[in-house]
């Protein structure tokens, strides 16, 4: 009995030791590959190649970039705080890695008559724990401009800090509506819903074009980037740095990019759930189905991705008073409106409509 019940903790341990490092490298590598592709959309947009000299079509560019990332040389200021200095790129990176592990990627695979779960941690505070993780990601940014002792990084990381806290609140607001419809803050019962019935965009379409902007500005993409205005703060919160401590304050941010797509389209798209296609009545494709459905959300994704991008290399970054303006005075607002009218209608239903 106590052998049986050991090779079933050593399977499920060695089953999440594959998925984490599964996810892990999948996030790095759509993270290189999405430099590419940026650069990409840019050049389409700008009516030129882009990068076409690294490999065939410059499919090697990223691996280029980060080789010479590697190879350049390592510098830490003599007057900054070192340990600090070290720790802020690393938090980042760190923060953006853990927010994946709620999010369900797919069905369950039956792997020698075992059932796995693609998701690492199916927790049933899954939202509440993205919000904690993505709040540790402003740490990074304000302990590395202030440990490299430089003014202008240290005023990028307090426009870094201001803009994040001012963000979550509508962001936050916006999803309490789309919880008094789910009821569950568990990422997998709100997939599961949604599978069920309509997805929550065609419920909350406010909701989600409040979460969408409130994206951009977690994320600190154009037209949201103040901290890291290069005109007017040479080169915002990472002046300082170089070689792969740079490097990880870039993945960090084409992470986060990825991840929130992941999480828009899983809280809004159906997650995994493939458009006019009964899960129920295609069971008996068995793994194939679940790859489907993980190749399902990654278009999704692709999409939300393509979409950042696409917003980057169209409208012009925002001065700071508009910044705050927006979030304070126009997001927030709209949010509580949305939440009132949302528990409006769920407290109708509840009582039948009867009035």
């Amino acid at each position: 009995m106590h052998s049986a019940l050991l090779a079933i903790d050593l399977f499920f341990v060695i089953e999440k030791l594959v998925l984490i490092v599964g996810i892990v490298t999948m996030s790095l590598v759509i993270a290189m590959y999405e430099t590419y592709a940026e650069r990409k959309v840019a050049a389409f947009i700008q009516d030129r190649r882009g990068p076409n000299r690294a490999g065939p079509f410059g499919l090697l560019q990223p691996l280029a970039d980060g080789l010479k990332l590697f190879m350049k040389e390592e510098i830490i200021p003599n007057t900054s705080n070192r340990f600090l200095f070290i720790l802020g790129p690393c938090l980042a990176m760190l923060a953006a890695m853990m927010t994946s592990a709620v999010i369900p990627w797919g069905g369950k695979l039956n792997v020698m008559g075992r059932e796995v779960n693609l998701q690492i941690a199916d927790i049933n505070i899954g939202i509440l724990y993205v919000f904690g993780v993505v709040s540790m990601g402003v740490y990074g940014i304000m302990i590395g401009g202030w440990a490299s002792n430089n003014k202008f990084s240290l005023m990028a990381a307090l426009r870094g800090a201001s803009q994040v806290i001012s963000y979550e609140l509508p962001m936050g607001l916006s999803l309490i509506a789309l919880l008094m419809l789910t009821g569950s803050l568990k990422m997998s019962e709100i997939v599961a819903q949604q599978i069920d019935s309509w997805w929550n965009v065609v419920y909350q379409p406010l909701g989600f074009f409040i979460f969408l902007v409130c994206a951009f500005a977690e994320c600190n993409r154009t037209p949201f980037d103040l901290p890291e205005a290069e005109n007017e703060l040479n080169f915002g919160y990472h002046q300082e740095y170089s070689s792969m401590k740079l490097g990880f304050y870039l993945f960090a941010e084409y992470i986060n990019m990825f991840i929130s797509s992941v999480i828009m389209a899983t809280l809004f798209f159906g997650g995994y759930d493939i458009p006019f296609f009964n899960d129920a009545a295609h069971a008996d494709w068995g793994n194939w189905l679940v790859a489907l459905q993980a190749v399902s959300l990654l278009g999704k994704v692709a999409l939300f991705i393509f979409l950042f991008m696409w917003v980057r290399w169209t409208i012009p970054r925002f001065r700071y008073d508009q910044l705050m303006n927006l979030g304070w005075k126009g997001l927030i607002p709209l949010s509580l409106i949305n939440m009132i009218v949302t528990a409006a209608i769920v407290l109708l239903k509840a009582n039948h409509w009867k009035f």
